[in-house]
């Protein structure tokens, strides 16, 4: 059996939506253990005048909690 858990960050970044995804799983990773899967909740563009100037996605992130003390 195994038990996980979601948590929800955000991403951004100057290039593109996917570019925001590839950063935040990126990220993600580097601090989670065991991560299966994340869901993009939102995704929006902060504006300088009529140009884009930056993509933002808001995740959820799940992954599998370490039962570090279960016998093997």
């Amino acid at each position: 059996m195994s038990v996980a858990r979601n948590t929800e960050i955000s991403s951004t970044s100057s290039q593109s939506f996917e570019d925001a995804i590839q950063q935040g799983v990126a990220r993600a990773t580097k601090t989670l253990r065991n991560v299966t899967g994340a869901w993009i909740k939102e995704q929006e563009v902060r504006l300088e005048g009529d140009q884009i100037a930056e993509y933002k996605v808001t995740m959820i992130v799940t992954f599998i909690l370490d039962d570090s003390n279960s016998e093997q």
